[in-house]
């Protein structure tokens, strides 16, 4: 081979030796791409400050169980010939078959208990049906199915409205309400049982279940 050809081919050689190191050595070098985290923008301060809404979570039922004592909101009034002391004897009576004591002098109760008493007129309805029969009618009419239309009486009535109410003096709200009603008679007898049997009925369902 001549020398001039074998120079040429060196040369090439030598060439692209140099340009590997090169390429070697740009892949050697720092990726200009560098990965970084970013943090978070930090929240805004109206969202972070808000306070939460209680009205957006259901209220946790209450414990009635843990209502032991109890003392009058308001000394209830009486109506008509029944007194307020005999009020107040009736359903301290009720309560106490119900779990709630009274509460002893200077000492917080548990609930606060509020009672109305009115009386009320009501309008009755009654209706008398005769009934039918199947026989011949009327004048010799042919046989067939005859009847009355019923016949509708009204009269009016008093009764005795009673409504209870207790209240928790911790949350400032009312906690349990109901109210009853029974027909009173004229004497005061029949006017003192009417009220115990409202103040029963009212109470029926305390505690509720």
């Amino acid at each position: 081979m001549a020398p001039a050809a074998r120079t040429l081919r060196s040369g090439a050689r030598a060439l692209s030796v140099l340009l590997g190191l090169l390429g070697l050595a740009a892949c050697a070098a720092r990726n200009p791409y560098i990965a970084d985290s970013t943090p978070l923008p930090p929240a805004p301060a109206a969202s972070s400050e808000r306070a939460l809404d209680p009205a957006a979570y259901p209220a946790a039922p209450l414990d009635f169980s843990a209502y032991r004592s109890w003392r009058w909101q308001a000394l209830p009034a009486g109506s008509g010939v029944i007194g307020p002391e005999q009020v107040q004897e009736m359903v301290a009576g009720a309560l106490d078959q119900h779990g709630l004591r009274p509460a002893p002098a200077q000492q917080k109760a548990d609930v606060e208990v509020s009672v109305g008493v009115r009386n009320e007129r009501r309008i009755r309805q009654v209706y008398d049906d005769y009934g039918g029969y199947y026989g011949r009618g009327p004048y010799d009419r042919a046989y067939g199915a005859w009847g009355s239309v019923p016949l509708v009486r009204s009269y009016e009535e008093e009764v005795l409205v009673v409504q209870i109410e207790l209240f928790d003096p911790a949350l400032g709200r009312r906690v349990w309400s109901n109210r009853a009603e029974a027909r009173v008679g004229d004497d005061r007898g029949e006017r003192a049982d009417a009220l115990r049997r409202a103040i029963a009925q009212a109470l029926e369902d305390y505690p509720p279940r």
